[in-house]
């Protein structure tokens, strides 16, 4: 059963493309729903047939396993019927165009696509061509908007709430696209956010945001009610201004040293891959104030969430 959310009837949107577009109710709306769904994957029979009938295709143009799997099995459980199409498969390949590939997709009777690109902005210009619902899985350093809301809701689920807590970011924020849509989620329902890391991938240009920058990570330690670390890109270690695994370790890393002069309750999260040893330690990784793992089952639950509610809203305007 779906838990009705306190702002009922407040979505309809048929696409999901960034947090930007979204209001603070409309937000509130996609958490509330996702509660309801997290039950289902406590039943013997993991199911529910709230997309029963409709067509879903993954469209990944990046690497992914989280992402992916958890839209597929979200689909899945809400009874749809699921393709996946990754790039190597695609006729993208041969010079067809995103738009053509997309149109020909939706000419099978497609519902929904879930699309993951390296360009910006790919979402938003498949939203304009197809008629089916598009979901942006994560578009170039534009936005990830599902990881937001997941992230949003674990901390609700863990917290108790959001408004009124100091949330810090660490590491690449420059390169994430996870960070621009965690500040805007985060704001939204009131927290505060701080971004920290090395200075050449924290520049106060996200100040425009309304995030705080501190290049500082332990003064800002004793005062954070969640910390989310964020993937070093290892490929960028090579490049000019970005540290070397060891310096970053030193200055950023969470280890258990860090963590002692943290709030007892403080709660430690990151969007995955991780890379241990580097952004975290093991033992903070697997510890009691990690809920890694947990973001992972709450992303399920978000994309179920976000799924039922974009078909839902396209069946209104149908």
């Amino acid at each position: 059963m779906i838990a009705p959310s306190a702002e009922a009837g407040v979505w309809h949107r048929k696409h999901l493309l960034s947090i930007a577009e979204l209001s603070r109710a409309e937000i509130v709306h996609v958490l509330d729903t996702a509660a309801g769904f997290q039950e289902v994957s406590t039943r013997s029979v993991k199911k529910v047939p709230a997309l029963r009938g409709r067509v879903v295709v993954t469209m990944f143009f990046e690497e992914s396993t989280r992402t992916r799997l958890s839209f597929e099995l979200a689909a899945q459980r809400l009874s749809a019927d699921v393709l996946d199409l990754a790039e190597k498969m695609s006729s993208t390949g041969k010079g067809e165009t995103l738009v053509d590939t997309a149109k020909n997709i939706e000419a099978m009777g497609v519902d929904i696509m879930v699309v993951r690109h390296p360009a910006a902005g790919a979402a938003q210009r498949l939203s304009e061509e197809v008629g089916c619902c598009v979901v942006n899985a994560g578009d170039g350093l534009h936005a990830h908007p599902t990881q937001a809301l997941l992230d949003a809701f674990t901390i609700r689920e863990r917290k108790g709430r959001v408004e009124g807590l100091n949330v810090a970011i660490v590491g690449d924020i420059h390169h994430s696209r996870v960070a621009r849509s965690d500040i805007r989620v985060l704001q939204k329902l009131g927290a505060t956010v701080w971004l920290c890391g090395p200075p050449t991938l924290v520049p106060r240009t996200f100040e425009s945001m309304g995030a705080r920058v501190a290049w500082d990570f332990e003064s800002i330690l004793p005062e954070m009610d969640v910390i989310s670390m964020l993937r070093i890109q290892k490929e960028r270690m090579s490049a000019s201004g970005f540290p070397s695994a060891r310096e970053y370790v030193r200055f950023f890393g969470m280890n258990r040293e860090r963590l002692r002069k943290c709030k007892p309750d403080v709660l430690i999260m990151h969007p995955g891959p991780v890379n241990r040893g580097i952004e975290l330690s093991p033992d903070v990784a697997d510890g009691p104030h990690s809920s890694i793992l947990r973001q992972v089952t709450n992303g399920l639950a978000v994309r179920m969430a976000v799924l039922f509610l974009c078909q839902q809203a396209a069946a209104q305007v149908d």
